[in-house]
């Protein structure tokens, strides 16, 4: 029914406007009685062999919500009904942005894509604690940015800011240096200023009482070289994963007419190359950390691919807007069946 009925009628109207109207229906229907029983009878799969367990924390199944869907933590809740093991929040950055000029999102039809160049449009960190204040037992995600108007040297304060913020109120943490639509970002990823981010956070982390669990996002668009930077980052500050990939600024091998709109392209065309790096990270490393596989995840296909080349759990974005709900659910059935042949 989403394919042939929803999904056309949606895509009829601008994509950011669209997302908020659907927001605002999910929230309404929610509210009605029955309605979150009714979905979770639909979409939810619950099975002892979907379960896995990862740098401490305990996931339903496998299956999440990626980053920049929620980005305010306006409804996890809502949405944990469609049958998300977890949901990712972000991301947040501590002073509220606007993002940038719209239009900003772009749907590339022919190409089962997105191109987004939102600009971390948050309301800030405040918003998204009272938010997370009325969590229901959602596994939560907090991804965490700088604003655009802090400087890289300062940047640390940032990530610092949101890490403490948050952290009563999140299951792990995302460092996101990795988007392409925040001015001079990527340069986070170079190997002297992502070590000195991420040793940063695995102090204040140390404060905590119980420390929670730190990834870091990366790019896509790294070459080998990069990515064993990454390897030896990782190995180096003992952080607790990567998840691989965010969008891309490739755009090879595309064909709608809009393809050269500037921003991150998500979607199809991606899902080759994020399989490939979480195969190089998972072999080069020996596998010696956990990899949270997203990028390009369409099918129950790419979602094995994924996990076959070394990815412990997944998430969706595009494939959640194109393929609809049901691909959460088709997705655990095929690891149940997998389980137990």
């Amino acid at each position: 029914m989403y394919k042939l009925l929803v999904r056309p009628l949606f895509f009829l109207f601008d994509p950011e406007k669209i997302h908020h109207f659907t927001f605002s229906l999910i929230r309404f229907t929610c509210k009605i009685p029955g309605m979150k029983s009714l979905f979770k009878s639909v979409y939810l799969v619950e099975d002892k062999s979907l379960e896995r367990h990862l740098f401490g924390l305990h996931f339903k199944n496998p299956v999440g919500l990626a980053a920049g869907f929620d980005k305010d933590a306006k409804l996890y809740n809502e949405l944990s009904n469609f049958g998300f093991g977890f949901i990712e929040i972000g991301t947040i950055t501590p002073k509220p942005q606007v993002g940038n000029p719209k239009k900003r999102l772009f749907r590339l039809k022919e190409d089962s894509a997105i191109i987004n160049r939102m600009g971390f449009n948050n309301g800030g960190v405040a918003i998204a604690v009272e938010h997370l204040k009325q969590n229901k037992g959602v596994l939560i995600g907090g991804n965490i940015g700088k604003n655009k108007v802090t400087p890289n040297e300062n940047a640390v304060d940032d990530y610092k800011i949101c890490f403490n913020a948050l952290f009563d109120y999140v299951d792990y943490f995302v460092v996101n240096v990795s988007s392409p639509n925040t001015p001079n970002l990527r340069a986070l990823q170079d190997k002297e200023p992502l070590t000195e981010l991420l040793n940063t956070l695995k102090t204040e982390n140390y404060k905590k009482e119980q420390p929670k669990p730190i990834l870091l996002k990366i790019a896509p668009d790294l070459t080998n070289e990069q990515l064993m930077d990454i390897i030896d980052i990782v190995s180096e500050t003992k952080i607790d994963g990567v998840i691989a990939t965010n969008t891309t600024i490739s755009r090879e091998g595309l064909n709608s007419d809009n393809k050269s709109e500037v921003g991150g392209l998500s979607g199809k065309p991606l899902s080759h190359r994020s399989t490939e790096v979480i195969r190089f990270l998972a072999e080069k490393s020996n596998k010696a950390f956990p990899i949270i596989g997203v990028g390009g995840i369409h099918s129950v296909e790419d979602a094995l691919e994924k996990i076959e080349a070394g990815a412990d759990l997944v998430q969706l974005y595009t494939g959640f807007i194109y393929e609809g709900p049901k691909l959460i659910k088709r997705i655990n059935k095929a690891l149940i069946k997998k389980a137990n042949q």
